[in-house]
C-alpha cells in the first residue's frame, strides 16, 4: 500500500515541499529510502523501528520504500523521521491515511517514541501559509514558532502515540499556545560608561540612523561597552522583521525551542578566528551565517584588524546590498543580511599610540601595516569612525555612582526615528535612504551645501562617503527635529568621516 504525507525541506533559509512516499509490498524484508537522502535521512530507518515497538506498534516484515519527491533535491536532517514513521503505520493499514495529506508532518523521533523539536520550522511554517496550507504537525518545542504565523492550525505531539492518536481521529491535546517572544538582546550598559560624551554622541546618531559606526582607542576606553550597548537603543522589530529575523535562526537551530519570535535586534558578535564561512554562511548543509543571525540586529567585530583579511573582504558586498548570494555546485542561496555593523579596534598593535601616559612601542611602519589590515574600501562603508580616548579625569568616577544616565539616549533615537517617519513618511533607517529618498531627504541649506562641497574638494570624498555623509547629517537632523539639514549638522557628520580617512596608511 502507498500513503503520502508533506514534509518539506530546507534551501538556504528558504523552504521547499517534500512529499513523503512510502510504499509497503511483499517481499524480503528491507528499507530503502531514495531520493537524494543524506546519512541522518538513510539513518531514519533504526529510529523509526525502535520508536514503534516502544509504542507497541508493529514495524513491518516487508519491503518498505520511501521516496522523498522531488527526488533531483537533496533531502538532509532528521525532520523526516515522523512523517516516515506516519507512512510506513498507514502503508501497513496501522492507521488510516485519509487524515495525513491534512498538514506538513516534522519531527525527529528518539528511541523511545519520543518527539524531539527540529530546526527550521518558522520557515516551513511560512511556506505552507504562502501555498494555502491547512496546518502543521510538530513537536511541542517548535509549536510557538510555527504559531507565529498565525495563518495555520498547529498540532504539537510530545510522542509518536500522540500522533498516532491523531491519524485515528484523536485529539492528542491542545493547540499551540501563543508564540512567546524571544529577547537576546543584552541589558543597557550605557549608564555604566563614565564621561566618552563623543563616543556616546556617536552612538545615538548610528543607533538613530542604523549606521556602521567604527571606535578606535586603547584597550580599557570602553570600545566594547558602548557596542553593547547599541541593541539596547534600538527600537523593537516590527512583525515582519521579526518574522524575517526568527526565520533564519530558526533555520541554523539557534532560537531556543519553545520560544517564538525575537522581540530585539539580534546581536552576533563572533570571534577573530571566524572563518569566511562561518561569518557568510555555507557548508553542508548549507547553514546561515553570522552576519545572516545579525539580520535586522547588530553584528560586533571586535579587534577588527584580527580577523582574516578574507573575511573582512568579503563583508564590503553584503554591507551595500543587504544579503549574500552564496554559489555552490549545487544551486544558489540567498541569505538575508541587512545588518548594522559595530567594529572596535586599538590604535596600534600595541594598543597605546597616542596614550596620554604609556608610550607606544610601535615604529610608523608597524602602524601603517596594523591599520592597513582594514582596507579603504571596507572604511569607505563605515558611517562613524570614532576616538575612544582615555579619560583623563579623576579615577574614582569609576566606581562612584554619580553618572546614572543614559541621557534618555533610547528615547532620543525612538523620537528621531518618528520625526523622518512623520516628517519624510521614511520607512528605512536613514542607513538604508538611497536614490531619490536620499535626494528629497536631503535638503541642506545654502550653508551645509557649501561645506560639504569645500569638503569633498579638499579630502578627495569619493560618492559613496559623500552619500553617507548626507545620511549621517540628515540623521542628526532628526536628532535636533530640524527639517533641513544645516551646517552644524555636516559639520559633525565630516568630523567622523574625517576620522575614517585618517585612519588609512
Amino acid at each position: 500500500m502507498l500513503a503520502r504525507i508533506p514534509c518539506a525541506a530546507l534551501v538556504g533559509v528558504d523552504a521547499v515541499s517534500v512529499s513523503v512516499e512510502v510504499s509497503v509490498e511483499r517481499g524480503l524484508p528491507c528499507f530503502l529510502v531514495v531520493g537524494l537522502p543524506d546519512a541522518a535521512v538513510r539513518e531514519s530507518r533504526d529510529r523509526v523501528a525502535a520508536a514503534l515497538r516502544h509504542v507497541r506498534l508493529e514495524f513491518p516484515a516487508a519491503r518498505v520504500t520511501v521516496n522523498l519527491s522531488p527526488a533531483d533535491l537533496r533531502k538532509e536532517g532528521t525532520w523526516f523521521d515522523l512523517a516516515i514513521a506516519l507512512g510506513v503505520l498507514a502503508g501497513s493499514r496501522q492507521i488510516p491515511e485519509r487524515r495525513l495529506g491534512e498538514r506538513v508532518v516534522l519531527g525527529e523521533l528518539s528511541l523511545d517514541g519520543g518527539v524531539r523539536p527540529v530546526r527550521g520550522v518558522l520557515a516551513v511554517a511560512l511556506e505552507a501559509a504562502r501555498r494555502g496550507g491547512r496546518g502543521l504537525l510538530v513537536p511541542c518545542g517548535n509549536a510557538a514558532e510555527a504559531a507565529a504565523v498565525g495563518e495555520l492550525d498547529v498540532m504539537a505531539v510530545r510522542d509518536l502515540a500522540e500522533a498516532v492518536s491523531w491519524a485515528r481521529g484523536r485529539d492528542p491535546g491542545p493547540r499551540a499556545a501563543p508564540p512567546i517572544a524571544h529577547s537576546d538582546a543584552p541589558d543597557d550598559p550605557l549608564a555604566e560608561i563614565r564621561g566618552q560624551e563623543t563616543a556616546r554622541r556617536a552612538l545615538t546618531i548610528a543607533a538613530a540612523g542604523g549606521h556602521g559606526i567604527l571606535f578606535v582607542g586603547p584597550p580599557g576606553t570602553g570600545k566594547t561597552m558602548l557596542a553593547r550597548a547599541l541593541p539596547s537603543l534600538l527600537p523593537p522589530l516590527t512583525r515582519e522583521q521579526a518574522l524575517e529575523a526568527s526565520r533564519i535562526h530558526s533555520v541554523a537551530g539557534t532560537l531556543p525551542p519553545g520560544t517564538g519570535l525575537l522581540a530585539r535586534p539580534p546581536f552576533r558578535a563572533p570571534h577573530v578566528s571566524a572563518s569566511a564561512a562561518g561569518l557568510l554562511g555555507g557548508g553542508s548543509p548549507l547553514r546561515p551565517g553570522e552576519l545572516s543571525l545579525a539580520h535586522h540586529g547588530v553584528l560586533f567585530l571586535d579587534e577588527l584588524p584580527e580577523f582574516s583579511r578574507a573575511v573582512l573582504e568579503a563583508l564590503r558586498q553584503p554591507l551595500e546590498s543587504g544579503e549574500i548570494v552564496l554559489v555552490r555546485a549545487r544551486g544558489a542561496a540567498r541569505l538575508p543580511a541587512r545588518v548594522q555593523l559595530v567594529a572596535a579596534m586599538n590604535p596600534c598593535k600595541c594598543g597605546f599610540l597616542g596614550h596620554p601616559r604609556r608610550a607606544c612601542r610601535c615604529a610608523p611602519s608597524e602602524v601603517a601595516r596594523y591599520r592597513g589590515r582594514v582596507s579603504g574600501p571596507l572604511l569607505d562603508r563605515i558611517d562613524l569612525v570614532v576616538e575612544v580616548p582615555i579619560e583623563s579625569r579623576r579615577p574614582e568616577r569609576l566606581w562612584r555612582a554619580t553618572m546614572g544616565a543614559s541621557d534618555d539616549a533610547g528615547a532620543r533615537v525612538a523620537a528621531a526615528r518618528e520625526f523622518a517617519r512623520s516628517a519624510r513618511r521614511a520607512t528605512l533607517p536613514n542607513a538604508g535612504l538611497e536614490g531619490d529618498a536620499l535626494t528629497s531627504a536631503a535638503c541642506l541649506s545654502s550653508e551645509a551645501e557649501r561645506l560639504l562641497i569645500d569638503a569633498a574638494e579638499r579630502w578627495s570624498l569619493s560618492a559613496r562617503a559623500v552619500h553617507r555623509t548626507l545620511r549621517v547629517s540628515r540623521t542628526a537632523s532628526d536628532l535636533a527635529t530640524h527639517d533641513a539639514i544645516d551646517a552644524a549638522a555636516v559639520a559633525e557628520a565630516l568630523s567622523f568621516r574625517i576620522e575614517s580617512l585618517q585612519m588609512r596608511p
